[in-house]
């Protein structure tokens, strides 16, 4: 199994990435081995495969294009085939749909959501929507001047998008048909006011979704109505221990495959927050914030058999293993790491 990491390169960023780093991950023991890196890139921040993990893409933040790879499935050493423009600043985020057929891309500071077509051969084609996202934006002096769209997923169906907009402190539903994005019957949720919704991840097995908001360092729980992607809020809690006094803000979810755990990163607070879902009302519980042993843990994920979790550590340029403990779900270091310049996101590919 091949990691590809993501990473920021940019002096404004005060980044040192070098570009995707390709590791190799030893499954038995959560450790990575560098294999390669994919160079001469401009911030590859956000990574997705198609589901034959035949291709790979990636966001360039703070430009304005989108890129796609092939992928050398024996090696798992990346050839560049194309790259395309989103028609908007700053993308952070991208999504393939279920056919793999159409990428979904957010333009963060473009205030806009980009649809491109995608070939056969993987490779991006031109824009064919540009949809802009508007609304009264939050009392955030700083970070909510306009429309900051930050995450666009398919829901499980694969007929609706969800868009937490960080700047308007909403989560949009959209229809999606055809490659096409309308407005569902409910367009949107609102939180609360400079809640800075961010991430969201569905619960695999029943209608209910979560959304991490940056600003407030809080995750807000939903029901989902599957027919119309309305969402309904029903609690909202702290990924900040009790005893944390200082500055800090939320970024990354996850949901275990089980459904019975949900992670969220703090960064300031530098931890993993590990909540219990209840299965019957998809309440949250908190149980621990564990430490990242690294500074400003902007993305984290679980291993794909679930023993394991890789905390990327973008100020400390580490990647740290985290042991993920099967029947209470809290994490604890293994002593693993490996060094990697601001990595930014990861993604698998067996």
């Amino acid at each position: 199994m091949y990691a590809y990491v993501g990473s920021r390169t940019t002096r404004e960023r005060n980044a040192r990435g070098d570009g995707i780093s390709i590791f190799k991950v030893d499954a038995a023991h959560g450790t990575l081995e560098l294999v390669d890196i994919a160079g001469d890139l401009v911030n590859p921040s956000f990574l997705a495969l198609n589901a034959t993990g035949e291709f790979l893409y990636t966001v360039h933040g703070d430009e304005s294009e989108v890129s796609a790879f092939r992928v050398d499935r024996s090696t798992g050493l990346l050839s560049f085939i194309n790259r395309q423009s989103t028609q908007g600043k700053n993308p952070v985020h991208l999504a393939l749909d279920p056919t793999g057929r159409f990428m979904l891309v957010s333009n963060h500071i473009g205030a806009s959501l980009a649809v491109l077509p995608v070939n056969a051969d993987g490779a991006l084609g031109e824009l064919t929507q540009l949809l802009t996202l508007e609304g009264p934006v939050g009392p955030h002096r700083v970070e909510q001047k306009q429309a900051k769209p930050h995450f666009n997923p398919f829901d499980p169906t694969g007929r609706f998008v969800f868009v937490p907009d960080k700047g308007l402190d909403r989560v949009f539903s959209f229809r999606f048909e055809e490659g096409r994005l309308t407005p569902a019957l409910v367009p949107f949720a609102a939180t609360r006011e400079t809640a800075g919704p961010r991430h969201l991840s569905f619960h695999p097995d029943a209608p209910f979704t979560y959304v991490v908001n940056e600003l407030d360092s809080t995750v807000t729980a939903y029901h989902v109505a599957p027919e119309t992607g309305a969402l309904t809020p029903f609690q909202i809690v702290s990924a900040l221990p009790q005893s944390f006094t200082g500055n800090s803000r939320a970024s990354e979810l996850q949901i275990d495959a089980q459904g019975r755990f949900l992670y969220a990163s703090n960064r300031g607070c530098d931890s993993i927050a590990v909540f219990r879902i209840d299965a019957a009302t998809g309440a949250l519980t908190f149980i621990e914030a564990a430490p990242t042993q690294g500074r400003t843990p902007r993305f984290f994920t679980l291993t794909p058999d679930g023993r394991f979790m890789f905390a990327l550590n973008e100020d400390s340029d580490s990647i740290v293993t985290l042991a993920v403990d099967p029947v209470a779900g809290t994490l604890a270091p293994t002593g693993a790491s490996a060094r990697s310049g601001s990595p930014v996101c990861m993604v698998f590919s067996a």
